[in-house]
């Protein structure tokens, strides 16, 4: 980019011919001044009144409100570098100066308009008469001040604050944010560090003390969070950081601190330390309801996998639970020998998991198998379930579906009730079908529901499947879709072979893909 300054304004460029007598001495003397400084040689009209000031020195630290520095200002215009300055108070000011006035000190506002620099500023200015122009001193103001709001921003952001202590002259000073930490009105002043300890809280009260003792008498530095105890009993936490300025004797002359409202992250900690606690303690509870429902499980349904010979029936039983977390459900069987010599085979399924679901089912299992010793028909034994589902004090868990049969060893006779389960699948001669299924809704369900029994005639070779639904459900399939796959499934695998469940049951599900439980009972004849 083109650089279009005047020539004389350029870094690096010295005097030009048109400087004045002595401007060179007067740089001299610039370069050795701190701060912001400059000479001005006015430029006259040929009337003879000053139309313009030429800048012919400037010392080092010296920066324009463009941020030109130093060098770079010689030679400048002041009319066409700042040309909201003609005409303003600080250029009257210049020009009585001139004119034999005494120097002029004052505040000024300067105005640009020039793109890319601030449109208003204020400096500080002090200008005096020298040879035959003015040297300038300049204080940009609204800078520091910008600086201090950026600071008080911060420690009002931060809840920060800081405080001095001069131990030789006993002055000390505190920032407003710590007039606010410690809810102290500015009008009564600063507390001695000495002092401070009577905020604290009757607990950190004598660890206060003493290491505002330590500080103060050998210099060693403070960084630890008091608890301060404010008018209304309100309690802060405060961390205090102080250090120390020694003389050459070592001994303490000055202190530096800080101090920072920590309440807020100590609310949130200890907010945090408790919604810890709570769910540690969740975490405990859930573990050990999950213990208590996996033991009740265990103890009601002791064996996964087994082969039994029950009526002249061979019946093997499959039983796999999730058991993932919480879920324990409430799938169960039961395949016992009546005291008539006939045979019991039972499939159910509890809605819901965990605890309650478990207990359900073990109310189920036992009250069925009770009332089926007692020779109540099974129909009979379906309405008293439900009665005991209704009347239970958890409404909304207490609903289960169920097969319940009875198997005849004399007449091969096998009567079934359903309330709302899948229906049994007969497998004879090589080909599968569902049993037409009798009338029953699910238990829990209504106040008076009709169930029926049906009755099938097992012949040599058949092989008849009772199962929960965890058998065919899969994720985005309809269950008529899912029993059409157990049919076809079932009529292409040898049930006769050993162990047929074992290799039926991973063909329909995945073990990787299960999210029920699976409860199945094998019956050949």
């Amino acid at each position: 980019m083109a650089d279009d300054r005047p020539a004389a304004a350029k870094p690096g460029n010295g005097p030009s011919p048109e400087e004045g007598p002595g401007a060179g001495a007067v740089r001299e003397v610039l370069a050795a001044l701190p701060g912001s400084v400059v000479f001005l040689r006015p430029r006259f009209a040929t009337g003879g009144w000053v139309v313009d000031f030429r800048l012919e020195g400037a010392s080092p630290e010296a920066v324009d409100i463009a941020g030109r520095q130093g060098a770079e200002l010689l030679g400048l215009s002041v009319v066409d570098a700042y040309p909201g300055v003609e005409g303003s108070d600080l250029w009257r000011g210049y020009l009585d100066v001139l004119a034999g006035g005494e120097p002029f000190e004052g505040e000024v506002a300067y105005e640009e308009s020039a793109a890319g620099v601030p449109y208003r500023s204020r400096y500080r200015v002090r200008a005096a008469r020298c040879l035959d122009g003015l040297v300038v001193s300049f204080t940009r103001l609204d800078s520091g001040e910008r600086e201090q709001h950026r600071l008080t921003l911060m420690q009002s952001l931060g809840r920060m604050g800081w405080v001095d202590r001069d131990l030789v002259r006993g002055r000390i000073v505190w920032s407003d944010e710590v007039y606010s930490i410690f809810g102290r009105d500015p009008a009564q002043g600063p507390v001695p560090l000495e002092d401070l300890a009577a905020y604290a809280t009757d607990e950190d009260r004598p660890v206060m003390e003493q290491a505002v003792r330590v500080l103060l008498k050998a210099g060693e530095p403070l960084d630890r969070t008091f608890r301060i105890r404010l008018p209304g009993q309100q309690v802060r936490h405060v961390r205090i950081v102080a250090e120390t300025e020694n003389d050459a004797l070592g001994r303490p002359v000055h202190v530096h601190g800080l101090f920072q409202d920590l309440s807020a992250a100590k609310q949130a900690e200890q907010q945090l330390l408790e919604q810890k606690r709570s769910a540690l303690a969740q975490q405990s509870q859930l573990a050990a309801e999950r213990d208590l429902a996996a033991r009740l499980q265990d103890t009601l349904l002791p064996l996964p996998q087994q082969q039994l010979n029950l009526a002249g029936l061979t019946v093997d039983v499959a039983y796999l639970p999730v058991q993932e977390g919480l879920k324990l459900g409430g799938d169960w069987y039961s395949a016992v020998e009546l005291p008539d010599g006939n045979a019991l085979l039972v499939v159910g399924d509890v809605a819901g998991h965990g605890l309650d679901a478990v207990a359900t089912m073990a109310q189920l299992r036992f009250t069925a198998k009770g009332m089926a010793i007692t020779g109540t028909p099974l129909p009979e034994i379906l309405a008293n379930l439900n009665t005991l589902l209704l009347h239970t004090s958890d409404r909304q868990l207490h609903t289960a579906t169920m097969i319940m049969a009875a198997y005849e060893s004399d007449t091969s006779h096998l009567t079934w009730v359903r309330a709302g389960h899948l229906p049994p699948l007969l497998v004879r001669d090589g080909h599968a079908r569902f049993l037409p299924a009798p009338s029953g809704i699910l238990l829990g369900a209504a106040q008076d529901p009709h169930f029926e029994a049906s009755t099938v005639d097992l012949q040599p070779g058949d092989h008849l499947l009772l199962y929960t639904d965890g058998l065919i459900e899969q994720p985005g399939e309809s269950i008529d879709q899912g029993m059409a796959r157990l049919l076809a499934t079932v009529q292409a695998t040898d049930l006769a072979a050993p162990q047929a469940l074992d290799r039926l049951i991973p063909t329909l599900v995945s073990p990787h893909a299960r999210r029920d439980d699976i409860c199945a009972l094998h019956l050949t004849r």
